[in-house]
């Protein structure tokens, strides 16, 4: 794990970052994924799990916007812990919610190269879930996307390049950006 940063090195980084999407786009972003999910899955009586910490803001946003009956409960799966770069996959807390014979959601801030979010999907579906669909505010484009696996929803698509805002963070700062900024360009 990467040293910790203070709050001054957060503004810092905030200063020198470029904006790439406003919170007025970021909520676009939201309605229509509120609207393709709510098309796809209003009937389903679904389960939907959000990825914390990076979803609990857009996680949040979007469920707000879907309109029909479903649950909610949330698990945490992180290969980041503080870090920049991800590690080795970690269980801080499995599906509150029992997932076996259920259509289930999970709602995700970003897909970068997807090794955490497909580990979480296949692990629903050993639980037993009898479907599990992906919603991410954000898809991370370039060609390091983990073999076999796809989003089923994405909001918004970024360059290859490292985004913080709206749940996701820089060194754990940052997320309660209402729009998504990116680094500086090397």
């Amino acid at each position: 794990m990467i040293p910790p940063i203070t709050p001054e090195q957060a503004m810092a980084v905030l200063r020198d970052s470029e904006q790439i999407y406003s919170a007025e786009q970021v909520g676009q972003a939201l309605d229509r994924l509120a609207g393709a999910i709510s098309e796809r899955l209003g009937d389903a009586d679904p389960l939907v799990l959000v990825v914390m910490n990076g979803a609990l803001i857009p996680g949040g946003q979007l469920l707000i916007r879907l309109n029909f009956p479903f649950q909610v409960g949330y698990l945490h799966a992180t290969r980041y812990q503080g870090d920049i770069r991800g590690g080795t996959l970690h269980w801080l807390a499995r599906p509150n919610v029992p997932v076996q014979g259920r259509v289930v959601l999970v709602v995700d801030d970003i897909f970068d190269e997807g090794t955490t979010l497909k580990a979480i999907v296949e692990e629903l579906r050993i639980a037993g879930a009898r479907q599990v669909l992906s919603a991410v505010l954000v898809n991370k484009v370039h060609d390091r996307k983990v073999a076999g696996f796809q989003v089923d929803f994405v909001g918004l698509e970024v360059a290859d390049r490292y985004v913080f805002g709206c749940g996701m963070d820089y060194k754990e700062y940052l997320r309660n950006l209402p729009g998504i900024h990116a680094l500086p360009e090397d």
